[in-house]
Formats: structure tokens, sequence, C-alpha cells
């Protein structure tokens, strides 16, 4: 298989490569040049958001699939899309569960209304509108046969650049009292960046098309289990402080944000975030790893890092202030 990644170089692009050069594809990797790509690939420069940035694909190179995963203006998928149709097998978009409607009802499909005010040749707007566009511009393109769209929803493992996991993990190794929000058994899902790929390319070798959503099976985990992972991969004597989200909710704690992953149990944020029906994706090969894999990988890395991850500038900052966790749970300042 020859294989074209739009980016290639972070977190889920990255992920993807990594995966083809395992199964032996012949892999080109078009970025701009910022980060390294892994070894073993041919390597294009170019600014999708430059005049003439998409020039060193102008070419007459022909893939049989294209992965892409930009998050901005959809315009610039559009204008990939349109040059790489007559010489491309399959574009596989990696899009969101964003794309859906709010609010989201539990367990909903890949049938559920889908945002509006998406168009294909926006500039860059709002998160969800520009996932939504980019769908809509591989769709002009390549056709619903002819496209694959991975609505994926959260997404956690080695190389993660959003800072949802990093944070926990070295907020745990730090030590000390942990606010950890509750309850214990609360549901999440993830989908490891790793099965994600996997899964991707299975879907260019089946030949598949269409909308997926893409995020592990409810159940697959809870919020006391990854965070227990966390410590027990960190080595560390955190104390986990379970607290009810009520506590945290009348704090001002942000959910997702301020404790990343978390969002209270019954709210229409638990529904949309963590009860996702991926029952589509699973039955077309999605398989995914323990979450204590994803947790270990993850920590392995960082440590590598020096314990620090890098994160998108244009993504929001994640975390919770020290300052704050130890107010909520009733220790001095300097006590965390």
């Amino acid at each position: 298989m020859r294989l074209l990644v739009l980016g290639g170089t972070e977190f889920v692009g990255r992920a993807v490569v990594a995966a083809a050069l395992e199964r032996g594809w012949e892999v080109t990797v078009f970025h701009r040049g910022h980060h390294r790509p892994p070894p073993g690939v041919r390597s294009l420069h170019g600014d999708r958001t430059a005049p003439d940035g998409l020039a060193a694909l102008a070419g007459g190179t022909e893939w049989d699939a294209v992965v892409d995963t930009w998050s901005a203006a959809p315009r610039a998928v559009r204008e990939t899309a349109r040059l790489l149709r007559d010489r491309t097998g399959r574009y596989v978009y990696v899009s969101s569960c964003s794309v859906y409607g709010w609010p989201r009802p539990a367990g909903y499909t890949e049938d559920a209304a889908l945002v509006t005010g998406a168009a294909a040749d926006a500039e860059r707007t709002e998160y969800a509108q520009d996932k939504r566009g980019g769908e809509l511009a591989a769709v002009e393109s390549f056709g619903a046969g002819g496209s694959v769209l991975v609505r994926a929803g959260l997404i956690l493992g080695p190389y993660e650049n959003v800072g949802r996991l990093p944070w926990w993990l070295t907020r745990i190794a730090r030590g000390g009292p942990v606010l950890a929000p509750g309850p214990y058994d609360l549901p999440v899902q993830f989908v490891d960046a790793r099965d994600l790929a996997e899964w991707t390319l299975g879907a260019v070798e089946q030949g598949l098309s269409g909308p997926y959503n893409l995020v592990g099976p409810p159940g697959h985990t809870t919020m006391g289990a990854l965070l227990d992972a966390c410590r027990r991969v960190t080595g560390s004597d955190a104390e986990l402080r379970w607290t009810d989200p009520e506590v945290i909710l009348a704090a001002g704690i942000e959910p997702w944000v301020q404790l990343p992953v978390w969002v209270p149990p019954g709210s229409e944020m638990h529904d949309s975030l963590h009860r996702v029906d991926v029952s589509r994706a699973v039955a077309a090969g999605l398989r995914c790893r323990p979450a204590e894999e994803t947790v270990a990988d993850t920590w392995g890395w960082l440590e590598q890092m020096g314990g620090a991850a890098p994160v998108r500038a244009d993504r929001t900052a994640t975390g919770l202030d020290p300052a704050v966790e130890a107010r909520v749970l009733g220790l001095s300042a300097g006590g965390s």
C-alpha cells in the first residue's frame, strides 16, 4: 500500500505513520517541517495555509489512500482533496464526534443529527463546524463511497499533545493528596491513538467508506481504574481523595478542562463524551488495548521527554490550579 499522511509528525498522524510502516507500507508524509517524522518515510514539505502551499503534492505521484487529520479551516481539506482526487484511491479524514449536534443523546450512533453552519470552503470558525466542514470537503471530491470519516472521541496515548493524560500522570507522580473526581466507578470512553491508527489502516484495507464513531466501547474503563493506573505506573504515593461531583461543581471547577477526561455523571456532557455507540466500528475491526497499557506507555514516553509533554498552541490549557485543589480538599495551599 502507498499511503500519504497529511501531518504525520505528531500524535494521531504519527501513530498512523508508525502503524503503516509496521505493515510494510510505503509512506509519504506531507508536513511543514516543524517536527521530524518517524524514520523510514518520504518527507514532503508545505504549508496548507499559505499560497501555493500544496506545491509539493502537485506532481504525478499516486497513492492508494490519504489520511488527513486537519482541524482548522475546512477549505484546506477541500483544496487538498481536489488536488488528490484523480491520484488517490481513498480519502480518510480523521474527524470528531463534535460534528454531532448538541446535546447528543446517550448511545448516539452515526445517524445522529449533525451541527449546522458548516461548509467545505469555510475559513476557520468553531471546532465542530470546522471538522464537519472537513468531512464535507472530503466527500465533495471523493464521494460517499471513496471517503472514510473517522469520528473520533477522546484520544489518549503516547505523543499526546493536548495535555489530558499527561496532566494526570504528572499530577499524580508529584504525590500528596489528589482531588480525584468521582464517582470512582464512573464509566469513561477513550481510544488509544495507536488503536485508532490500526483501525484506520484496516478500514483502508477493507475498502470501507462513510462515517464511523471511533472511541473505546462503553465500559472499557472507569475514572477510578484510570487514576489507579496512573498511580501504579508512576510508583507514586499519591492519595486519591474521591470527591463528589456536587462539591467539585460548587467550587467552580470546569469539567473536562480543569479536570481532564472527567465530566459529571448524568450530565449532557457525560452522555455526549462517554456514552457513544461504537458498534459499527467494532463490527469493522476496532480493538482497544487495556487502559493500563495506554497509561503505562504514555508515562514511559513522558519520562523519555523529561516529564514535559508538548502541547498544541491552538488548544485550551488543561489542568487544575494547585491552590484551587488545596482549597477544595480543605488543605493549606502549601500542603498539596
